[in-house]
């Protein structure tokens, strides 16, 4: 086999094992549910509900490329909110619209990279927009399990608070690591050390900003997913959802599913069945949550496909 087949039989590989992992787990869960019920909570479920989730994810979403424009203008990589909004959502349109190896921070890192930088700094400044929407999550979470200490069993509870606060000081540590400096004489740790000193450039300005927009990114996907809930007949309050949701939406960061697929179904189902919630219900949700997450996407498909247009039309000029 030669060294380009090996290249892309890789990719190929993983691809097929994350749509496995996807098909078994969503398989598993569909044969513990009722059918028959499932689909008479699809038919009465609440349109107008169901489209104000689509708007909040929407916000969300928007907020996002918002929050990344302002780190990469702190990190010195300018360029416009136009740029960074249709870059942000074709790298969406890639995670949850195509069942591709190419993830869509890939996409956004290519985008950056096209504009003259090195594709290396373009990886720090995605990665810190990851970081910040991660942290964000899991204050929200920690917030959430503070004012819900008896929602879950006293065993669980104790589990997700702990792994809670693991990540978000494990987060908060890498605002430390920039005052190591022998992390530099070893290749595997020069990395998080580059992570840490961009980390605190990338807030060095509009830092309550960022915080704000951190924040409203989390806020407005668990009111999307609040919204779809009561539309279906999931009728907790607004503290459940932002202490059950997040620690599933966590899990799908994982890269084993496709686009977390299956990973978020099972998540939810298991945490929400904790406190007594209809399976069959959850499990409508969580599918109704990611084909609002692929309608919003489509923005990026539109990017993307302007893109391609422009790519023949300059080939055919030449």
């Amino acid at each position: 086999m030669s060294a380009a087949k090996s290249f892309f039989a890789v990719p190929a590989v993983k691809l097929l094992l994350r749509a496995l992992v996807t098909t078994t787990i969503l398989v598993f869960i569909v044969r513990s549910i009722n059918a028959q019920q499932a689909w008479v909570v699809m038919v009465n479920a609440r349109a107008d509900l169901l489209v104000a989730a689509l708007v909040m994810q929407f916000a969300s979403t928007a907020i996002s490329a918002y929050r990344w424009q302002l780190i990469m203008r702190n990190l010195q990589f300018g360029q416009s909110f136009t740029f960074y909004w249709r870059s942000y959502f074709k790298g969406m349109f890639f995670n949850q619209g195509l069942p591709t190896s190419i993830g869509g921070d890939a996409i956004r890192v290519l985008d950056v990279a096209g504009r003259g930088f090195r594709k290396r700094d373009a990886l720090y400044g995605v990665a810190i927009d990851r970081i910040a929407g991660l942290g964000a999550l899991l204050l929200l979470t920690l917030v959430a399990y503070v004012f819900n200490r008896a929602l879950l069993p006293l065993p669980v509870y104790r589990l997700m608070l702990l792994l809670t606060l693991l990540g978000f000081f494990g987060i908060a540590g890498l605002l430390v690591l920039k005052r190591l400096s022998w992390l530099n004489r070893y290749p595997q740790l020069a990395f998080v050390k580059a992570i840490s000193d961009r980390l605190d450039l990338a807030f060095s300005h509009n830092r309550f900003m960022l915080l704000i927009l951190s924040i409203l990114v989390p806020s407005f996907a668990m009111l999307g997913f609040y919204a779809t809930g009561w539309a279906l007949g999931l009728r907790f309050d607004l503290m459940t959802y932002f202490a059950i949701v997040p620690p599933a939406l966590v899990l799908t960061i994982i890269p084993a599913s496709i686009a977390g697929w299956g990973v978020r179904e099972g998540a939810l189902v298991g945490l929400f069945s904790l406190i007594g919630a209809d399976k069959t219900i959850v499990l409508m949700m969580s599918l109704l949550y990611g084909i609002t997450l692929i309608i919003v996407s489509i923005p990026g498909l539109i990017v993307f496909l302007q893109g391609r247009q422009r790519v023949q039309i300059q080939r055919a000029d030449s």
